[in-house]
């Protein structure tokens, strides 16, 4: 950034600030149908709520609508700088008007921070949304995403306890970095699109946070050799794509099949402190006579703890159309005749085919780095298929998991069940035992299980006054069962229990 851009991005900040150009005066002055119709990239009913001239009407309409506004309400919303910001390929200043070259957006996300419920505000600048009103939605090579879908996941997966360092690895527009901040002491975030680095820096700046956040120039772990962090949080370029010679940097790692994943999850541990977490979101390929937990499992480290939990498969089929739409080549998006969609659709297909893919999973992959003190002969590993409702943001789920883990239950435990644990039964009407019991939680990952009666009895005793041993042979007694088998049978479930966050350590 020259001498002359270097105190612009502080003094947009003054301006936005002047302007109220916030997520919540945004969404107010949008109101729920306009700001839940540019969700889905239609701008009519943002262009009706935004017609006064206010300077931040002005701003909703250049940065988010992505229409020209008047030179006069430019100047009025952004005094003195819009010459600047046109310098700086923030915008377009032709006569009489001003048109946005970059979008420039309000952001909000709420974390815990020492019990309360923290709200961060953040301003990103990245590429403008493709795709608006069903224009054409082709894509650079280089296009810089922003705000989307994969990075608010990612934001509610990220752990947010204070960390003296953390690394956001291929940072894009910097938006996990902007997150990672507000927590953390000092953050480095690598990429290696010169584009997204540029806009990093200057998202940085934009929130002041550009004495905490590093940009370095680099692939994936490279920028960072021989460093270790105490948290990192990825979401990589994941695509499965076949290489064609077109590649979207944002998505496309360039590596064959799901590769990136593995060679990151392979590595992390590498770069984690003791104690320290890597979050990656991520897609993995579900290969034809190999279950997709098996594979992923050979890839985790025995003696780091890892959480990996399968939100969402999608057929080959179904995968390629999603793709095709997002880099602006179906026919509907006016870029691409029906002939080479069809082209580019076999190609992709044929080729997830020869590779053997079944189909593609999406989810989380959560590595801990255990503590130097932690005695356990090796880490916890558990793969979950989950495409169940959880409570967002799920972090603290997370960090329960991990608490959990490191929990060796035995007959002197004493436990507890978890307060919004709730217990379903299922059966004939009048009779005398239920047919199914089903407990289900309320919060966090929602987990559900089914339990025969033993099981039930023992969980619905644990309050945290008697061990667990004495809870079991009081049941055995009161069912006419064996103690010991009781206890050999129904320790390990308790323990279950405990990693799935249905009981707690008392």
């Amino acid at each position: 950034m020259s001498d002359d851009h270097r105190d612009l991005p502080h003094l947009l900040r003054d301006a936005l600030v002047a302007a109220d150009f916030t997520f919540e005066s945004v969404s107010g002055l949008l109101g729920p149908l306009a700001h839940d119709a540019l969700a889905r990239n239609e701008t009519v009913p943002g262009l009706r709520r935004t017609r006064g001239g206010s300077p931040l009407e002005t701003l909703v309409r250049l940065f988010l609508l992505q229409v020209p506004v008047a030179a006069s309400a430019a100047e009025a919303a952004l005094p003195g700088l819009v010459d600047r910001l046109a310098s700086r390929g923030v915008l377009t200043h032709s006569i009489g008007e001003v048109a946005a070259r970059l979008d420039v957006r309000p952001y909000a996300s709420e974390r815990l921070a020492d019990g309360e419920v923290v709200t961060d505000h953040f301003w990103v600048v990245s590429d403008l949304t493709p795709g608006l009103d069903g224009t054409p939605a082709r894509v650079g090579s280089d296009h810089v995403l922003g705000i989307s879908p994969a990075s608010t996941s990612l934001a509610q997966l990220t752990l947010r306890e204070d960390v003296g360092s953390a690394l956001d690895l291929g940072t894009g527009c910097g938006v996990q970095a902007l997150h990672l901040a507000r927590h953390a002491g000092a953050v480095v975030a690598t990429d290696v699109n010169a584009r997204a680095l540029d806009l990093a820096r200057f998202n940085a700046a934009l929130n002041d946070l550009d004495d905490r956040i590093e940009v370095r120039d680099g692939s994936f772990f490279e920028p960072v050799a021989g460093e270790r962090f105490d948290l990192i949080a990825t979401n990589p370029p994941f695509v499965i794509s076949p290489a064609t010679g077109e590649r979207l940097v944002y998505r496309d790692s360039g590596l064959p099949g799901d590769r990136v994943v593995e060679d990151i999850v392979r590595a992390a541990p590498g770069h984690l402190n003791p104690g320290g977490w890597c979050q990656v979101l991520a897609n993995w390929v579900i290969a034809a006579g190999q279950p997709w937990d098996e594979r992923l499992g050979s890839w985790l480290d025995a003696d780091t703890d890892a959480f990996v939990v399968q939100r969402e498969v999608l057929d080959p089929a179904a995968y390629v159309e999603l793709w095709l739409k997002d880099s602006g080549h179906h026919p509907s998006t006016g870029n691409t005749d029906v002939a080479e969609y069809h082209r580019r659709y076999d190609t992709w297909l044929s080729w997830l085919e020869e590779q053997g893919v079944e189909g593609i999973g999406f989810g989380w992959i959560d590595l801990r780095r255990r503590d130097e003190d932690d005695t356990r002969a090796g880490g916890v590993h558990e793969l979950l298929s989950w495409p169940y409702e959880v409570e967002q943001p799920i972090a603290p789920a997370v960090a329960a998991w991990a608490d959990a883990a490191r929990v060796q239950v035995d007959a002197d435990s004493t436990l507890t069940l978890r307060a919004d644990v709730r217990q379903e039964t299922q059966g004939a009407a009048g009779a005398e035992d239920p047919e199914t019991i089903v407990l289900r939680q309320q919060t966090g990952m929602r987990r559900a299980r089914q339990v025969d009666t033993v099981l039930a009895a023992v969980v619905g005793a644990c309050d945290g006054e008697l061990p667990v041993g004495v809870i079991l042979d009081a049941v055995s007694q009161l069912l006419d069962l064996d103690e010991a088998a009781t206890r050999e049978d129904t320790l390990p479930l308790l323990a279950e229990m405990v990693r799935e966050g249905f009981l707690l350590p008392a």
